[in-house]
């Protein structure tokens, strides 16, 4: 099986809590781990301002992942990512090592 470096970026709704931003986090770092993931991390990226409007939002929170997976896991990780209502727009890249 081989492993490839991704990075995952996903925007919340802005009325989304600390709180639960740190759920919804670690709920997707679980994920990871549980299909052979390792070297995974998380950045905050903050509140931003959006380029145009998504699902009648003008602002977001930002949120990255790093991470190793194989190939293979990563459409059930991004279909979990973007089933969330919570989440606006999600993108995961495969990164070069």
């Amino acid at each position: 099986m081989k492993f490839n470096n991704y990075e995952t970026i996903y925007i919340l709704k802005p009325s989304t809590q600390e709180k639960n931003n740190l759920v919804i986090a670690n709920k997707y770092k679980s994920l990871i781990k549980k299909y052979g993931g390792q070297n995974i991390f998380i950045q905050y990226r903050d509140r931003r301002h959006l380029s145009y409007e998504i699902k009648s939002y003008y602002d977001g929170i930002y949120v990255q992942i790093n991470y190793t997976v194989s190939s293979n896991s990563i459409k059930i990780i991004e279909k979990a990512i973007r089933s969330n209502d919570d989440i606006l727009r999600c993108l995961t890249i495969k990164c070069k090592k």
